[in-house]
C-alpha cells in the first residue's frame, strides 16, 4: 500500500496547481481593463486607386459614394475585370451593420441573387437620385437594385456595357438608401 500514498499526493498536487492557476487567472481578469461592448477595431481601406482602375477598365459607369460622413468606414474593395467587370466596395455603417455596393455586367438575375445573398424582389420601388431602385428582401441581406445602368447594349451582345448595381447588406433600408443616394457613377 506504499504506492497509494504517492498517487494521492500527485492528484492533490495537480488539483492545488489547477486551483492556483484559476485564482491567478481570475485576479488578472479583474484587474486588466476590458470593454465587452467595444466593437472590434475595423480598419479603414483606401479604395481610390482601385476606383480609378475600375472606372478606366469597366464597360459601365462605376459607382462609389461621395459625401458620406466619416463614420462610414470602407472595409473592402475589389475590381475583377475578368469576372464580368465586377466591382465591390464594402462599408461598415455607423450603426455597426454592413453595406456593400456591387456592380457587374453578369446576367442580372444571377448577379442579384449572388450579391444580395438570396434576397427576393418585392413590389416596392424607391426613387433615389432620379433613379428607380427595386427593393429585395430576405436571404442574408436586404438590397436595393438598379438594373441596366450605362451602356447601349449594342456592342458584342445584348448586355455589353450594361451593368446591374446592387446596394446590399445587413443594414436597414434607411442605411441602404443613404448609400444609394450617395453614389456617383462615372
Amino acid at each position: 500500500m506504499a504506492g497509494t500514498n504517492g498517487k494521492q499526493k500527485t492528484a492533490r498536487d495537480m488539483i492545488l496547481s489547477l486551483a492556483v492557476i484559476v485564482l491567478v487567472g481570475g485576479v488578472m481578469w479583474l484587474f486588466i481593463p476590458h470593454d465587452d461592448d467595444a466593437e472590434p477595431d475595423i480598419k479603414r481601406v483606401d479604395y481610390r486607386v482601385e476606383l480609378l482602375t475600375a472606372r478606366r477598365a469597366a464597360s459601365y459607369p462605376v459607382a462609389a459614394p461621395e459625401g458620406l460622413p466619416e463614420a462610414w468606414k470602407p472595409t473592402s474593395v475589389r475590381f475583377r475585370g475578368d469576372d464580368f467587370d465586377r466591382w465591390h466596395l464594402g462599408y461598415h455603417a455607423p450603426d455597426g451593420e454592413y453595406v456593400a455596393v456591387e456592380q457587374s455586367t453578369e446576367k442580372a438575375s444571377r448577379f442579384i441573387d449572388e450579391a444580395s445573398q438570396g434576397a427576393r424582389e418585392t413590389e416596392v420601388t424607391q426613387e433615389i437620385g432620379g433613379r428607380t431602385w427595386v427593393r429585395y428582401t430576405g436571404g442574408r441581406y436586404d438590397a436595393l437594385v438598379l438594373k441596366d445602368t450605362g451602356g447601349t447594349g449594342e456592342a458584342d451582345g445584348e448586355n455589353a456595357g450594361r451593368a446591374t448595381t446592387v446596394v446590399a447588406g445587413t443594414g436597414s433600408f434607411g442605411q441602404l438608401t443613404k448609400m444609394a443616394a450617395a453614389l456617383k457613377m462615372e
